[in-house]
């Protein structure tokens, strides 16, 4: 009895290795049939891909100097060339998966043979026999071509026999492509180490805070063997499992005479030694860091918008190269926080600064007082505080630089009289408080307003009203000009992105019970005939504030504000970027009139001086202030020929109150008393005077005589 089973299993065995060696002759087989074209025509075809479509790399992104300050990934992948990858690594995987790597053609016959006889010998599958090349083929399909298809990984993972003959068939196609040391290499590169960590870059990296061209025999061994249980040998989860492994490795290294035996015994002795914590490189914005998360964020959402999607940065292994200045920004950062510190509730202090240029106004940092991040109990935030429409209470006067500038752009010049009573009411616009005068049998009423206080002569120029900001005057020169002229100069200027959102600060919803949300900011005030426009009460973007100061510093030239220097792809090549092209917005003569129109803020008698005093600022420099009515928040741009910038200080809060700052810290309270000549142009001096530390001061341009005096 004992004999006829022996008998019977021996022939089982046999008929399993000869299905294996006939299962491999399928496709050299004259008649084997249209079933055999086909699953050739499929090895042939994933060989190709396999062979063709690079695997999924991670996106650096880099400061203005190269250093990197944020990856994008969803494998953290780092290709590594063979000679970079230290010979110990290679002989410990090797020996431990396929020390008959360099003897055969794909495919360990002998081993397959023995594997299967010994799985059907025990009922179950106890004993793999995959040559690295044929392991090489399934990370392949499972983590590259069909890492977004969970039924193909699937396909690609299940025992059975015809998914090992494929596999087999495929990496036979393979060898014969590839040299072994490419293979080897391919290898190295896609298989996957625990987590998001794949290839011997990222693990020797996130494990031992090295690199592959450096890596000892016992980190080799370790790697080596976490190739095939990454979670079961977790050297953090399972020092011992790992560690066990770990030296049957190092012990398979001296059998195969890549180690003396004394070796290998000093090696087993060898702590772990383990990076502390063991941590792939941090992905994503939140991942660089509270200081410049907000400047990630505008790359990529520039990128995103401008021929790029997330997905193509998360697996095409670009760099790019930013605008980025470190020191400028570390700088705006600290002067934010020494005004708002960033634990204040309810007061975010935000800062935008852009390089003026004819043909490029490049952004060089965007900063909060807040941090970038996910922890909400530690004042952190997601929101795009700098770069977007997040101010929701507005710029307040900023606004009135538009309005200058329509004025000039009608035939005025800086040194026009204007008027500047100290109320006023409007009979072209509408929308004032009951106190105004009615209108009679229509019941409404006109628009009146009143100055700050009662300081102000009835009339003085252009160019000290800038200084000072009557808010009559500004009014009365929107009427003279048309509110149209005015939003229209608002737009060319640079606020384009605000003027397209609503007066909630988002995008138009024509499906919105309130009329006001259904349109954009531009087509509100100029459809209601709202005088306020000048006195900026809407939602308003920061960078795009500096970026009007940026514009006029340029001659009236206006470029989308831009945080790319270079994209290069994985293999260095230049990746085109889709930019607007810049435009002349406005008249050089108008431009430069505007910038020496708005160049007495920081004088005596200027909304600014106080704070360009306590900076010891001398440089000539545009500016202008600004503070919206109920104290919610202020504003302040300004410009020199080197760089321009903007800050914001607003309610960031749940509830909508002023903001104080006389008296002790800023807080919210019932009345408020900021303005745009505290908080935002302190902010602006500080870290203005330390960004033209050893400069040259430059003078601001001439006005012609047009634009003077008409």
């Amino acid at each position: 009895m004992r004999t006829a089973d022996s008998i019977a299993k021996l022939a089982g065995l046999c008929l399993v290795a000869g299905l294996l060696v006939a299962g491999m002759a399928l496709p050299v087989v004259g008649g084997a049939g249209l079933a055999s074209n086909r699953v050739s025509d499929q090895v042939a075809a994933t060989s190709v891909r396999l062979l063709d479509q690079p695997p999924p790399l991670m996106t650096t992104v880099t400061d203005k100097d190269g250093v990197p300050f944020a990856y994008l990934y969803d494998q953290y992948r780092v290709l590594t060339p063979s000679d970079r990858v230290a010979q110990v690594m290679k002989d410990a995987l090797i020996s431990a998966e396929d020390r008959r790597f360099y003897e055969h053609a794909g495919v360990d016959w002998l081993a397959t043979v023995r594997a299967a006889m010994r799985n059907q010998s025990e009922g179950q599958v106890t004993q793999g026999a995959s040559s690295i090349t044929q392991q090489y083929v399934k990370n392949y399909l499972v983590h590259v071509l069909e890492r977004e298809d969970k039924g193909g990984q699937a396909e690609a993972q299940e025992q059975t026999i015809t998914r090992k003959l494929r596999e087999a068939r495929i990496a036979m196609h393979v060898e014969a492509e590839l040299t072994k040391d490419e293979i080897l290499t391919r290898y190295l590169d896609v298989v996957p180490f625990g987590g998001t960590i794949y290839g011997i870059a990222a693990a020797s990296q996130a494990y031992f805070e090295t690199t592959p061209d450096k890596l000892t025999v016992p980190q080799a061994a370790l790697l080596a063997g976490l190739v095939n249980s990454p979670t079961f040998l977790d050297p953090e989860a399972r020092p011992d499992k790992a560690v066990e492994r770990r030296n049957t490795i190092i012990d398979l290294m001296a059998d195969n005479a890549k180690l003396s035996r004394e070796q290998a015994e000093v090696a087993k002795r060898a702590p772990l030694g383990l990076a502390d914590p063991v941590r792939p490189l941090p992905t994503g914005c939140v991942g660089s860091g509270p200081e410049v998360g907000f400047f990630c964020s505008y790359v990529v959402n520039y990128l995103t918008t401008n021929g790029f999607d997330l997905e193509q940065l998360k697996v095409g292994g670009y760099t790019v190269r930013t605008t980025l200045d470190r020191s400028l920004t570390q700088q705006a950062k600290q002067a934010a926080e020494a005004q708002v510190p960033k634990t204040t509730p309810g007061i975010a202090n935000t800062a935008a600064i852009v390089r003026p240029g004819r043909d490029r106004h490049e952004v060089v940092a965007l900063v909060a007082n807040r941090d970038y991040g996910l922890k909400k109990e530690e004042f952190q935030t997601q929101f795009d505080l700098p770069s977007a429409v997040e101010n929701k209470f507005g710029a307040g006067s900023v606004y009135k630089v538009f309005t200058a500038a329509a004025a000039l752009d009608k035939g005025m010049g800086i040194e026009t009289v204007i008027e500047t009573p100290n109320s006023h009411v409007s009979r072209v616009f509408r929308g004032g408080a009951p106190s105004c005068p009615s209108t009679g049998e229509q019941a409404t009423y006109w628009y009146c307003l009143s100055n700050h206080d009662d300081s102000y002569p009835p009339r003085m120029t252009l160019k000290q009203a800038l200084a000072t900001s009557p808010n009559t005057g500004f009014v009365i020169l929107e009427e003279k000009v048309g509110l149209a002229a005015v939003i229209d100069m608002a737009r060319r200027l640079g606020m384009r992105e605000t003027l397209s959102t609503n007066i909630a600060g988002v995008l138009p919803n024509p499906e919105a019970e309130r009329q006001d949300l259904r349109v954009s900011q531009a087509e509100f005030y100029e459809s209601a005939g709202n005088a306020s426009f000048t006195l900026g009460p809407a939602p308003t973007n920061t960078l795009e504030l500096a970026n009007v100061a940026a514009t006029i510093a340029s001659g009236g030239r206006w470029c989308r504000p831009t945080p790319i220097l270079r994209v290069t792809d994985r293999y260095g090549r230049d990746v085109p970027v889709t930019e607007p092209p810049c435009e002349q917005a406005v008249p050089e003569g108008l431009a430069n009139a505007l910038a020496v129109g708005l160049s007495e803020d920081d004088q005596e008698r200027g909304t600014a001086a106080a704070a360009a005093k306590h900076y010891n600022w001398t440089r000539p420099a545009l500016g202008k202030t600004g503070t919206t009515e109920e104290y919610k928040s202020a504003a302040f741009i300004g410009a020199t020929p080197d760089f321009a910038g903007a800050v914001q200080v607003f309610n960031d809060g749940v509830t909508p109150r002023g903001i104080c700052v006389e008296g002790g810290p800023p807080r919210l309270c019932a009345e408020g008393d900021i303005y745009g000549g505290t908080l935002p142009a302190r902010t602006w001096f500080d870290f203005m005077t330390k960004a033209h530390e050893g400069l040259p001061e430059k003078p601001l341009p001439q006005v012609e005589p047009r634009y003077l005096r008409p």
